[in-house]
C-alpha cells in the first residue's frame, strides 16, 4: 500500500480510477477503521458511480504512523483542518464529495465548514455532532471488551499501531474533557448538500445527532434511516446505502454542471 508524508509523517492511502470529470469520492473512516476496514465498500461505490475515490488511515490507525502523544479533544478538527486539505492539496485533490462514517462523519462536517465552497458534498453515514450518553456507554463497554477478550488480537490484523488506534479513540472520548464536545456552530456554516444515513439501531447514538445537522444547517439535507441497523450501515445494508449514494453522486454532478 503506498504512503504520503504529510509533514514528515507516513500515512497510508490508496486510489480508486474512475471518471476524471465527476467528482473524486474521498473515504473517511470510523473511530477504529482504516483502510482495510472499509473492505470493498469504497471499491463498491465507485465502481457504481463511475468516480475516482480516495481511502486512506489517519495517522495512529492502518499501516499509518504510530501516534506521538495522546489525543486531545480536538482530535477532529485538527484532521479535518489541518490533515485533510494537506492530503488533498498533495494528490491534486479539488472538491471532493467526501464520505465519512461516524467519527470520519464528523470529520467531513468539520472540513465542509471550514473549508465551504471547496467541497462538493457530504455524504455522512452515523455522524456525531454532540456527545450522548449512549455514545458514552457504548465506547465504555468496548473498551472492557477491548481488554478481555481476543479484540484486540483481531483489530491488529488492520493496525500497526493497534494501542494507538484503540485507546486514541476510546480514551478521548470517554475524556472528561470531551464531554462537552459540539459541532453545532460548525453544521450552522455548511452550506453544500449533505446526504445523512443512521441506522436505526445505532448503538453508538441516536437520531437527534441527524435532527441537530438538519436544525442548523443551510444547505440542502437528504436524510435516511435504515432498519434493521446499527452503527455501520454499509456493513448492514450495504445495498441500500450504495442505491442512496449513487442517486446523491448524480443529484450533486448534475447540480454541478447546471451552475
Amino acid at each position: 500500500m503506498p504512503h504520503l508524508s504529510i509533514d514528515g509523517i507516513r500515512i497510508e492511502y490508496r486510489t480508486i480510477p474512475g471518471d476524471a470529470t465527476r467528482p473524486w469520492l474521498v473515504f473517511l473512516h470510523e473511530g477504529l477503521g482504516s483502510v482495510s476496514l472499509w473492505r470493498d465498500f469504497p471499491d463498491k461505490v465507485a465502481r457504481q458511480t463511475g468516480c475516482r475515490a480516495l481511502v486512506y488511515s489517519r495517522r495512529g490507525y492502518g499501516q499509518s504512523d504510530g501516534l506521538a502523544a495522546p489525543r486531545t479533544a480536538r482530535f477532529m478538527h485538527e484532521e479535518a483542518e489541518v490533515v485533510l486539505p494537506k492530503i488533498l492539496a498533495a494528490l491534486a485533490i479539488e472538491r471532493p464529495l467526501l464520505v465519512g462514517h461516524s467519527d470520519g462523519a464528523s470529520i467531513a462536517l468539520i472540513h465542509a465548514a471550514e473549508a465551504a465552497n471547496h467541497v462538493a458534498a457530504v455524504a455522512a453515514m452515523a455522524p456525531h455532532v454532540m456527545v450522548e450518553t449512549i455514545s458514552v456507554e457504548s465506547i465504555a463497554k468496548i473498551s472492557e471488551t477491548y481488554e478481555t477478550t481476543d479484540l484486540r488480537a483481531r483489530l491488529s490484523r488492520h493496525h500497526r499501531h493497534v494501542d494507538d488506534a484503540f485507546h486514541g479513540w476510546a480514551r478521548t472520548w470517554l475524556s472528561p474533557q470531551f464531554q462537552t464536545w459540539s459541532l453545532g456552530a460548525e453544521v450552522s456554516r455548511i452550506t453544500c448538500p449533505m446526504l445523512l444515513i443512521q441506522g436505526a439501531d445505532d448503538e453508538y447514538g441516536t437520531l437527534a445527532q441527524l435532527d441537530a445537522i438538519e436544525e442548523v444547517a443551510k444547505g440542502p439535507v437528504q436524510r435516511l434511516v435504515l432498519s434493521p441497523c446499527g452503527h455501520s450501515p454499509q456493513r448492514d445494508q450495504e445495498g441500500a446505502v450504495l442505491d442512496a449514494l449513487t442517486a446523491f453522486v448524480e443529484r450533486v454532478r448534475r447540480a454541478s454542471a447546471l451552475s
